[in-house]
């Protein structure tokens, strides 16, 4: 059975970091990512990650200013935010699959994952 549980989520200061957490049990999985949907919005791509060889790849929004990575002795995938806005407010989901094809724009789409996480919510006030 597959699960994936988010932590990490909370009220942050506009400026400040976070870092989300995303434990996996069930796997293995090829892909990981994380999205995020805003309260009357989409939900949307953050970053994903190439579980074997650990290649990444982030939505222009939080590029420059983000890093996804794994810890494979701890099946747990880390996604770190720096430089926080207001308009990171949303609830983060994990997201995990296990195909082997690739590619980076496939995985940025919601619909190329099969298994979510509940969702760990963070405000980031100014």
């Amino acid at each position: 059975q597959v699960q994936l549980v988010e932590s990490g989520g909370g009220l942050m200061q506009a400026g400040g970091s976070l870092r989300l957490s995303c434990a996996a049990s069930g796997g293995p999985f090829s892909t990981m990512g994380w999205f995020r949907q805003a309260p009357g919005k989409e939900r949307e791509f953050v970053a994903h990650i190439r579980w074997s060889a650990g290649s990444t790849f982030y939505a222009d929004s939080v590029k420059g200013r983000s890093t996804i990575s794994r810890d494979s002795a701890k099946n747990t995938v880390y996604l770190q935010m720096n430089s926080l806005i207001p308009e990171d407010t949303a609830v983060y989901y994990c997201a995990a699959d296990r195909s082997s094809y690739y590619s980076p724009t496939y995985y940025s789409r919601r619909a190329a994952y099969d298994y979510w996480g509940q969702g760990t919510q963070v405000t980031v006030s100014s």
